[in-house]
């Protein structure tokens, strides 16, 4: 694989270089995180403004729009009865902590593959009430598999990592016992991947995610999808002796929650963006619809580096490789930061890899939000900037 710590891009020949308006995607936001926001999602929140920014997070003017964010997301994910959505502030930084004080029991298994999923591992290992974390890991831009063990009380799956455009299908560890007779739960960081790849909810517990990826909101605020048996879990450990944080306290979480509210007050504005994010997604097929757009701008993505002359996908598998986040090798000759450079003086901004991969590269987002055709569209200006580069 090409490795390359990127070279600094500041010079008069990138600074000229113009990419022609008939070149250009309509929309130039490629970002991984925060992501493009869609205009009527814009709209929606000055519509509403009025009556609802400025108003109390424990009132029907806010609590109704949590439940709309609630049933939509119900709906997105087929949800089974029993399952419950949860939310809270803090975002999934946060969730990381919450779930070592309401979801595991004892000891976790860590599937690590990149920056955000040893982040989770990091957080478990340094609970002092629980026992030392069992810690899979894989090459950079690879992912590892769970090892079923009837020592392990909670299983820590990715379904996307965000820093490497590396994807995992979610499925419980072959072979584990079910959470019904006695194995452990499946908590799977979805932040990046949920909304735009499939995911079947009887292989998890816990999926848990924030807004500003394929939701196309701000950041802040997390959402935990719960199975009986997560919050069975929950139940279990809020009754034992373990000392909680109020802040994560995950019962707290869920109890609000059922009142269609959060704990204490969350960014009203990213919950409406959130709601209507959502409800596009259920008006135009739900989430086949949505991981069907994020397959196309893969395909289109992918087929253009693998036919480059300059460029290749970072991730070797083709099943490994995300649908929502692409990253992207350019061969040595070819500066990427020079590349992500020009394409941000031209509108098409935030191509930059994950800064500490350090990897001549470009990660592209491919979220549900962003057309397929903006990213054939980015595929030809990359084209573009190589070529007048090289001149």
């Amino acid at each position: 694989m090409l490795t390359h710590v990127p070279r600094a891009p500041e010079t008069t020949a990138t600074a000229d270089i113009r990419i022609p308006d008939g070149l250009k995607p309509a929309d130039g936001r490629f970002g991984s995180g925060p992501s493009k926001v869609r205009q009527a999602q814009v709209e929606a929140l000055a519509q509403a403004a009025p009556t609802y920014l400025g108003t109390s997070h424990r009132q029907k003017a806010v609590k109704s729009v949590v439940a709309r964010l609630r049933a939509g997301l119900s709906e997105l994910f087929s949800l089974p009865d029993g399952y419950e959505v949860v939310l809270g502030n803090g975002g999934t930084t946060c969730f990381w902590d919450i779930a070592t004080f309401g979801l595991i029991e004892r000891r976790s298994q860590h599937l690590s593959f990149g920056e955000f999923s040893s982040k989770f591992a990091a957080a478990a290992k340094a609970a002092p009430h629980l026992a030392d974390p069992w810690i899979i890991e894989s090459a950079t831009g690879t992912h590892p598999e769970a090892v079923a063990d009837p020592d392990i009380d909670l299983y820590a799956l990715t379904h996307n990592e965000t820093s490497t455009g590396v994807a995992m299908a979610i499925n419980r560890p072959p072979g584990a016992a079910s959470p019904a007779d006695g194995g452990g739960l499946v908590a799977v960081d979805a932040t990046s991947g949920a909304g735009g790849m499939r995911v079947d909810p009887a292989q998890f517990d816990a999926y848990y995610f924030a807004p500003q990826k394929c939701f196309a909101s701000d950041g802040g605020l997390w959402v935990a999808l719960l199975s009986p048996a997560g919050l069975d879990r929950v139940e279990k450990l809020a009754a034992s002796d373990r000392w909680v944080p109020a802040f994560f306290d995950l019962k707290t979480c869920v109890d609000n929650s059922k009142l269609d509210q959060t704990y204490n007050t969350p960014a009203l504005a990213t919950v409406l963006l959130f709601t209507e994010q959502v409800e596009w997604m259920l008006a135009g097929g739900g989430l086949e619809w949505t991981a069907g757009r994020c397959d196309r701008s893969a395909e289109i993505l992918y087929t253009w580096a693998e036919q480059s002359d300059f460029a290749m996908p970072f991730v070797e598998k083709p099943s490994e490789r995300s649908h929502v986040v692409g990253t992207i090798d350019f061969v040595e000759a070819v500066d990427a930061a020079a590349v992500a450079a020009v394409l941000r003086a031209n509108g098409i901004v935030d191509t930059e890899p994950y800064r500490k991969l350090g990897r001549n590269q470009l990660r592209i987002a491919m979220f549900p939000a962003i057309d397929p055709e903006d990213v054939a569209a980015l595929c030809g200006c990359i084209n573009y900037v190589v070529g007048a580069l090289a001149q």
